[in-house]
């Protein structure tokens, strides 16, 4: 024999969990865009470095009668005076990476000699060198390419290009100190 209150538990539904909170929308996706705008005196300061330090490699190069100018350090000053805190602007990948890409481009040389094909497998090849030792540096692939297609003295190019990369770290550090900005943010 049931009871009315056996009944009632019977015909009563049991408690459900507690109710949990409504889910939340995930926050809205933000568009990539543009960079913010830089303040003028930071584009001044940008601008006159990287011409100065790239002024200064062509006088060099005219005493020594030698260019040290060539695009990928123009490339790479651009991101030290620009950048100076992205990992490619450091100095452990902006000469670490240009020997280690002209060294590939020598390697290149050595086995394949002069030549567009050579300077294509070059330019691939440093860009894994560079990723291995962690110093990576996008303009120096273009110094393997340089150096596969123009096939320059091995001593004299390697020696001038370690003493321009270290003028554009300098120039960066000079940079620097004149902003109180931290560069580099790592040395090795």
């Amino acid at each position: 024999m049931t009871t009315a209150a056996q009944t009632i538990e019977a015909t009563t539904p049991a408690p459900s969990a507690p109710a949990t909170a409504p889910a939340l929308e995930p926050a809205p996706v933000r568009r990539p865009g543009p960079p913010p705008r830089p303040r003028p005196l930071a584009v001044l300061v940008a601008t006159g470095t990287s011409t100065a330090a790239l002024l200064l490699l062509v006088a060099l190069g005219t005493v020594l009668h030698h260019p040290l100018l060539i695009p990928p350090l123009a490339a790479s000053m651009a991101l030290v005076a620009a950048s100076p805190d992205l990992p490619l602007s450091q100095p452990r990948s902006v000469i670490g990476g240009q020997l280690l890409s002209a060294l590939t481009g020598f390697a290149v040389l050595a086995v394949a000699g002069p030549g567009l094909w050579s300077a294509a497998v070059a330019g691939g090849l440093a860009l894994g060198a560079m990723m291995l030792a962690r110093a990576p540096h996008s303009p120096a692939a273009a110094t393997a390419v340089i150096v596969a297609l123009g096939s320059p003295p091995f001593w004299t190019f390697t020696g001038l290009l370690a003493a321009s990369c270290a003028l554009l770290v300098a120039a960066g550090w000079l940079m620097a100190r004149a902003t109180r900005r931290t560069y580099p943010v790592y040395w090795i």
